[in-house]
């Protein structure tokens, strides 16, 4: 049974027009991609729209995220980088290139712009990985699990953010993802959604935010107040000690989010920054909206929010509490048009719509969750007029020139005692493996070569072991061929200088005795 309501503040918002938003819907064959539009914030300073209207290409792999950001033709060329599998630290390594500025330890999207990143089929997960956006713009975060990112202890990434902003940063929409720790600072663990050093008009939604010290915060210090121009709207944060967020400076839009268990702080606005606080779910929670840890004050304005079991502090020279009878400091402007839920259903709306894998579900102001709207689907997401490539009978042997042999070799990760070198040696007796059931090996030239054709040789006493792989253009990240066992995958004819086997999925650990390509 519900506790009683300590305070409930009846609905003083009318519903409002729902936010014209910016389209952004991606073709993809096993999930929804990037779909509706920005919300918030995010739609002005000329809106955001991520890759829309660039490539689309797939990875399984932190490297495969920075080859497919590397192998444009410049920083700001537009792309979609559909994810899925385990982002980790065994699989990120730093990619060169002039259309990128990459790091081993996090995914760097920095000195880019125009950049989607969407889970898709079984879900994408980045594993104590961080994702770092530094001087880049018009990016979407879409459908992703980040968890576990450590700032002390081991393994270390992205200064122990989920998701981190620096340093001139505009036009960020972040949404469906789970962003979650298991513990406070003490335990290694910092901010799960932290913006700072000019970051600006970035939108949160329909996102969970769970077992963390902090929440997030805009601004770094009192002093760093550039940031601003945030929205956060139909979240879920969980079991937060504080931060949720941490405003210095600027203006946040905060509407229809589900606040439970925060344990000593919410929204602390400080520093002169400026809050609308609009039909929000506080329960089970302290202190949940004030001037908290400082004597430099924030505002905020309020309406139609629920306090369901809150308690606050006594005022003091550096606590602020806005209870318990919050009432508004300031008035806020806000430049765009929203939609509220009353703040009533807003537990029920977010539960059914917040978070990565939840369908990309989202509310129209009628608390009612709706699924977005249907993308058409497009066998291969590589190119929506190009058929799916067709993989020939695996016992059929190519005829021709195997183009590997004398070629270089490289990959993701070996096993120890194996070579890159080996699955292009013409010997079937040697072999290259992966350091797990999966990874990355390529065969590369020192010139376009032209390749339509490659045969995979499993290793004697191995075969059957590739359970699923597709095959890559390194210089452009474009899927050409996928299969679910080894042997002949045909495509048609490219020129490339680098094509690799990304193997997804295996029983036990592969062996690659030939990796051949064909141009014919």
């Amino acid at each position: 049974m519900r506790r009683p309501v300590a305070l409930r503040l009846q609905a003083a918002l009318g519903t409002l027009a729902l936010a014209a938003a910016t389209g952004v819907a991606l073709a993809m064959p096993e999930a929804a991609a990037a779909a509706g539009g920005a919300t918030g914030y995010a739609t002005q300073n000329g809106g955001t729209t991520g890759g829309a209207g660039g490539q689309t290409v797939r990875a399984t792999t932190g490297t495969a995220i920075h080859q497919a950001l590397c192998g444009r033709a410049d920083s700001a060329t537009p792309i979609t980088i559909e994810v899925e599998g385990t982002i980790n630290h065994g699989n990120t390594s730093a990619v060169s290139g002039d259309s990128c500025s990459t790091a081993a330890d996090k995914i760097e999207l920095k000195q880019i712009s125009n950049v989607t990143i969407v889970g898709v089929g079984g879900g994408a997960v980045f594993d104590q990985l961080g994702i770092h956006i530094r001087e880049s713009s018009n990016i979407i975060i879409q459908n992703v699990t980040v968890r576990n990112v450590k700032k002390s202890g081991s393994p270390t990434s992205n200064g122990g953010d989920a998701i981190g902003m620096e340093s001139d940063v505009r036009n960020v929409w972040v949404d469906h993802t789970t962003l979650e720790a298991s513990g406070g600072e003490s335990a290694g663990y910092d901010g799960l959604f932290d913006m700072k050093d000019n970051t600006r008009y970035v939108t949160l939604s329909y996102s969970v935010l769970r077992n963390s010290g902090r929440g997030g915060l805009i601004g770094s210090s009192e002093s760093d107040v550039s940031n601003g121009y945030v929205t956060f709207h139909h979240n879920k944060y969980e079991n937060i000690d504080s931060r949720t967020p941490l405003l210095r400076g600027g203006t946040s839009h905060i509407y229809n989010n589900h606040y439970v268990s925060l344990n000593e702080s919410g929204i602390n606005s400080r520093a002169g920054a400026k809050a609308k606080v609009d039909n929000n779910y506080f329960e089970d929670s302290k202190d949940v909206l004030g001037t908290f840890y400082t004597d430099q004050a924030g505002y905020w304005q309020v309406g139609g929010n629920i306090f369901d079991n809150v308690t606050w502090s006594e005022p003091g020279d550096d606590t602020n509490p806005a209870g318990p009878d919050p009432r508004s400091n300031t008035t806020v402007s806000i430049p765009y048009s929203y939609a509220l839920d009353d703040a009533s259903c807003v537990p029920a709306v977010v539960a059914a719509t917040a978070g990565a894998n939840k369908g990309l579900k989202v509310s129209d102001g009628g608390c009612a969750p709706q699924s977005p709207d249907p993308t058409p689907t497009d066998p291969d997401p590589t190119d929506p007029t190009e058929p799916s490539p067709d993989p020939t009978d695996p016992t059929d042997p190519p005829s021709g020139t195997n183009l590997s042999l004398g070629a270089g070799a490289d990959g993701s990760s070996k096993a120890s005692g194996t070579s890159y070198g080996n699955v292009r040696d013409g010997d079937p007796a040697t072999y290259w493996s992966p350091a797990g059931t999966t990874g990355s090996v390529s065969v590369k030239w020192p010139s376009p070569t032209t390749v339509a054709k490659v045969r995979i040789r499993e290793a004697a006493g191995s075969e059957g072991a590739i359970r699923s792989y597709r095959l890559v253009d390194h210089g452009t990240g474009r899927v050409l061929a996928t299969g679910s066992d080894a042997g002949v995958a045909s495509f048609p004819a490219v020129s490339l200088t680098k094509i690799t086997l990304e193997i997804t999925g295996a029983s036990g650990t592969p062996r690659v005795a030939e990796f051949e390509t064909y141009a014919g």
